[in-house]
């Protein structure tokens, strides 16, 4: 059986793209998912991996859509092997069941992840200039409505912090953040 994985990172992106890639090949089902790569929890991926049974194909657009980091790929993929499973990219041209997939695969995985600390770095050093310049202040703080009432009842201990933040909708170390905030302002 041919099953494609389709993912983006973020809600706001669209996977329409990768889905009509998939259109050309015949697949006959398609797990697909907007969630951060690097989040080794990613429900469709699991479903995916779960379903993949003995003589299937697996097919991705790019290995980058599977994951972030080299050595979680790496382990999806000896995973998939472990269940005879080929995994195929559209764009690297390859599969994972030759020799030379998995060498390319390793070779590929190691750029994409450097690309990846390339990045990152790139950020931090922007937003370390922005804030030196004073024209990155960082986020702006959550607007809590009832967090004067929410803070009262905290105070005469008739609700805990993690019931304070919880019903805040912040966590639980925001919270006493704000506390300090508030009670340096007195």
């Amino acid at each position: 059986m041919k099953i494609g994985y389709a993912r983006v990172s973020s809600t706001e992106q669209n996977l329409d793209r990768q889905l009509e890639a998939f259109k050309e090949l015949n697949i006959e089902k398609v797990y697909s998912e907007k969630i951060s790569g690097k989040n080794t929890e990613r429900p469709e991926l699991k479903k995916l991996l779960d379903f993949a049974r003995d003589g299937d194909e697996v097919i991705v657009t790019e290995f980058s859509r599977m994951s972030r980091s080299l050595q979680d790929l790496l382990d999806i993929l000896n995973y998939m092997e472990s269940k005879n499973v080929k995994v195929i990219s559209l764009k690297e041209n390859f599969d994972t069941s030759t020799p030379t997939g998995k060498l390319m695969l390793t070779l590929i995985g190691a750029i994409n992840e450097f690309e990846r600390a390339c990045i990152r770095e790139r950020q931090r050093e922007g937003i370390k200039l922005a804030v030196d310049k004073g024209v990155y202040k960082g986020r702006k703080p959550k607007e809590l409505k009832n967090f004067d009432e929410i803070y009262e009842l905290w105070v005469n201990k008739r609700i805990s912090a993690t019931n304070a933040a919880q019903t805040l909708g912040i966590a639980r170390q925001t919270f006493y953040s704000r506390i300090k905030q508030k009670e340096n302002q007195r």
